[in-house]
Order: structure tokens, then C-alpha cells, then sequence
């Protein structure tokens, strides 16, 4: 079972020309810098804090240059030069997340986007991804694309009277190491009831469960499996 948080990362790039000697004639010398922030829930544009760094690979022609790491958003990087060139950015949090950008002098300010997907996140991680957004477990389950109503939302007040902790087993589960995880995924697959909400997303290696539509007894399997890892 993998849980996953998505987020949009926008790379704002701005370039002009300066009053300096190029090494090729006509093609002037530039400045230019890049910014990477994170996108909210709303598309608005925030610290990309979730990042502990930010490692920029420019060509080879910078030389000792040709590799920077900046570890404070937004991780703006500035350099000189005259040519345009593909570069690769590596995004670091719990896992390093790389992706490419084009430099280019077609416009003196240009974004580009990029989606970054998020697997089995660390506690600290999570709280800095919830500056941005939710993340599975805030809705009480690792993943419900169900809304609550009515009944259901009946049955979810009946279920927070339990002595179970709702929030905290599903933070518990997010703790889990991979092999464990998989465990969790068999123990619900034996144990749920017809109504439980399961999907099994194959293509994306992703499991969603709302913990809420689970039995009673199942519950409290996965609270004390959660409980016996030291994950509660």
C-alpha cells in the first residue's frame, strides 16, 4: 500500500540582457535566475518548504559552476551566460525528486509546472505538505473520495465515540514501513465488510481505504498491529 500526496511546483524563470562582453557574437550576455516555489489548493503560489534542498545541474560549461545547491526557498539560483540549455533540478525531501527545465530567452519572465508526487511521506514531511493542502488522513482515512451524509455521516459520529482514535490511526498507518503496509492492505482485504471502501489503484501502486466504512473489529486489528509497530 502506498500512500501519496501530489503537488504542483512552479519553476519561475526570468532573463535580460546586461552590458557585458559575450563570448559569441550575436548572441548577447545574459542574466537570468530561477525561482521554485509550491502551488496551494487554491493555485496560489507559497514557500516550497517541503523541499530540505534544491540541486541545479546547468551545462557543463560552468565549470565548477556546473552543479549548485541552495537550501532556502525559494531556492533561487542566478547566473550569467549567453546560451540557452536543457538542464535537470533535483528536488530533495525524504526522496530526491528530479525534473528538467528549459532555459530559454524567448520571454524575460516564464513559469513552467510541474507535478511532483509524494509516496509514503515521513511525519515531518507531512506536516510541512499540509501548509499546502490536505493530505491523506485528514478526511479521517487514508484516501475517501466520498462525501459524508446523512447516514453515513451518522455512522461516522457513532464511530468517534469508539475508544479507537480515529486521526491518530490513520497518522499511525502513514508510519508504516513498506512491509508492514502490505500486511495492512491483506488484514483489510479478509476482514472488510461489504460496505467498506476499498480501491485498488494497480497502474499507480496505490491502496485507498476510508478507514470510517471499516467493521468494528477490523479497527481495532489495525489499531493494534499500528500500535505493536510503535507507529501510534
Amino acid at each position: 500500500m502506498t500512500l501519496t500526496v501530489k503537488r504542483n511546483v512552479r519553476l519561475v524563470t526570468e532573463q535580460h540582457i546586461i552590458d557585458k562582453p559575450s563570448e559569441v557574437e550575436g548572441f548577447p550576455q545574459r542574466e537570468w535566475s530561477i525561482e521554485i516555489w509550491l502551488l496551494n489548493e487554491k493555485g496560489e503560489q507559497v514557500p516550497a518548504t517541503v523541499f530540505d534542498k534544491v540541486v541545479y545541474r546547468l551545462h557543463p560549461s560552468f565549470d565548477d559552476r556546473a552543479v549548485q545547491t541552495f537550501k532556502k526557498s525559494p531556492f533561487r539560483i542566478q547566473e550569467e551566460g549567453w546560451g540557452e540549455f536543457d538542464m535537470t533540478i533535483d528536488l530533495v525531501a525524504d526522496k530526491t525528486h528530479t525534473i528538467k527545465h528549459d532555459l530559454n530567452f524567448s520571454q524575460e519572465r516564464y513559469e513552467a509546472k510541474h507535478q511532483i508526487t509524494f509516496r509514503n511521506p515521513k511525519p515531518a514531511l507531512l506536516a510541512l505538505l499540509r501548509e499546502s493542502g490536505p493530505v491523506p488522513g485528514d478526511e479521517n482515512g487514508l484516501k475517501s473520495k466520498r462525501g459524508a451524509t446523512g447516514e453515513e455521516s451518522a455512522k461516522k459520529k457513532k464511530r468517534t465515540e469508539k475508544n479507537v482514535d480515529m486521526d491518530k490511526l490513520a497518522d499511525g498507518l502513514q508510519k508504516l514501513n513498506e512491509d508492514d503496509l502490505l500486511q495492512v492492505v491483506q488484514m483489510v482485504h479478509d476482514n472488510k465488510s461489504p460496505e467498506s471502501y476499498t480501491k485498488n489503484d494497480a497502474e499507480m501502486g496505490e491502496f485507498h481505504v476510508d478507514l470510517y466504512t471499516l467493521p468494528d473489529s477490523l479497527i481495532k486489528m489495525l489499531w493494534d498491529f499500528t500500535a505493536d509497530r510503535g507507529a501510534l
